[in-house]
């Protein structure tokens, strides 16, 4: 066939690219691909990551949960053990050995009828009465034996007696992070509570104390230390081996096979130990490095979703803590970053207990006492949020200067979210920049 005879072949057209996912147009059709949205990288709940998981194992603790089950054992028999301080570092595994011990206790089948667990957590506790109007509740059967707000302070301690006595048995009653109740409200409901044995009748009173600070008692009143006659159990950090058996077991139990990257674990832990051992950032970084892969729509997760973790950690943590700080702490905190951003430098303490009790009145509140707030200045420091610094003023003596710590355009929100504060929120102009002394990367240290 000449090529004057052959058949005509029209040129095939290259295939039209695949149009690219349309992109959500409403808030509505967002949440509908969150929803539909899967992940290849949990097999299991990621609340398996998170600090109040009580796993069924808590790798190199066996020795500290055996001390413990000794010295709670007398309640199995029915009889009153010895007052426990427990110590040790933030992120330790004091709290969950507690609460280990507790379960495995209410397992037993010699367990006595008359045997009670009260947990509290004092770090969320402002006062004396908070304290003892939380624990009668807790001992409440009926609506009508709740203790309101509103009664003299004899009144509740009256009540929350005769609430024990109707339970009748063993008490055991743990106080978790101890030594803050102590920092803001004195030693006197120590006393109180260590000497209601000698006032109840058909009860008994056991006192378990959680603390982070390991020197708490050295200013607890003799007459305190003498009547809590605690035995006492210090819990040693993790080192890096020892966060990365943890997190072995959780990522066994929550990720698929194969989705984490070597090292990722590794890195994890070594983050962790960086900081006094501490399990709960070991957890936490684990748990949003594997987010940020989801996110990311990433098949594993990588070192660098670690990096990227920490990074988002390091402002999360300093705003979920302002977020748990007590009603007058975060008033006073609050007081500090109106005064640094008005400033924008340091701030005397008088100027700050004024701004304070200005924001009191605002807020219908009784302002305490210039002694309390100093104890508060204290825990605010202690917390990082904060720094203090001693300046000289010649004739005019010495006074305490304050430096915020952390950024103020992300901290006054999160304060305000507390139904307290939040007339004090306001909008923030888009061109409005507050600097401080976290956003200034070349602040002095």
């Amino acid at each position: 066939m000449s090529a004057r005879n052959a058949p005509i072949v029209a040129p095939v057209p290259a295939p039209a690219p695949a149009p690219a996912p349309a992109s959500p147009t409403s808030t509505s059709e967002l949440f509908d691909s969150l929803l539909k949205s899967t992940t290849d990288l949990f097999k299991g709940s990621r609340e398996i990551l998170r600090e109040s998981y009580l796993p069924s194992r808590l790798p190199h603790r066996e020795n500290q949960i055996r001390q413990v089950a000794e010295v709670l054992a007398p309640a199995l028999k029915g009889e009153l053990p010895s007052n426990l301080l427990i110590y040790g570092k933030i992120g330790t595994g004091k709290t969950a050995v507690v609460q280990q011990v507790r379960q495995e206790f209410s397992r037993r089948p010699e367990l006595p009828k008359k045997l009670t667990f009260i947990s509290v957590n004092c770090g969320n506790i402002d006062t004396p009465y908070s304290l003892l109007q939380t624990i009668g509740n807790a001992l409440a059967l009926a609506e009508n034996d709740r203790i309101p707000t509103g009664w003299s302070l004899d009144r509740v301690q009256a009540s929350v007696r005769g609430l024990m006595d109707g339970r009748a048995g063993t008490l055991i009653l743990i106080l978790d992070e101890i030594d803050r109740l102590v920092a803001r409200s004195g030693d006197g409901l120590l006393y109180t509570l260590s000497q209601l044995n000698t006032e109840l009748e058909s009860a008994r009173l056991c006192l378990v104390g959680i603390s982070n600070d390991l020197k708490f008692t050295n200013n607890l009143d003799a007459r305190v230390r003498s009547r809590l006659n605690e035995e006492k159990i210090l819990f040693p950090p993790y080192g890096a081996q020892q966060l990365e058996d943890i997190l072995k077991d959780r990522a066994r139990e929550v990720f698929r096979d194969g989705v984490v990257d070597p090292g990722v674990i590794e890195r994890c832990a070594a983050y962790a130990a960086l900081e006094n051992g501490d399990a709960r950032r070991a957890l936490a970084l684990l748990r949003l490095a594997a987010e940020m892969a989801e996110r990311d729509r990433s098949k594993r997760i990588s070192v660098d979703h670690v990096v990227k973790a920490k990074s988002r950690l390091e402002l999360d943590i300093i705003v979920e803590c302002c977020r748990t700080l007590p009603s007058h702490c975060k008033v006073l905190l609050y007081a500090i970053l109106q005064a640094y951003e008005r400033r924008r430098g340091a701030v005397a303490t008088g100027e700050i207990y004024e701004g304070y009790c200005r924001l009191c009145q605002r807020l219908g509140l009784q302002p305490l006492h210039a002694r309390s707030i100093s104890n508060y200045l204290s825990e605010l420091e202690n917390l990082g949020l904060i720094r203090a610094t001693i300046v000289s003023r010649g004739r005019g003596g010495r006074t305490r200067e304050i430096l915020v710590e952390v950024p103020i355009a992300e901290t006054m929100p999160a304060l305000a979210e507390d139904p307290l504060l939040a007339t004090l929120a306001r909008p923030r102009g888009l061109n409005q920049t507050i600097l401080t002394n976290f956003d200034n990367p070349n602040r002095a240290s």
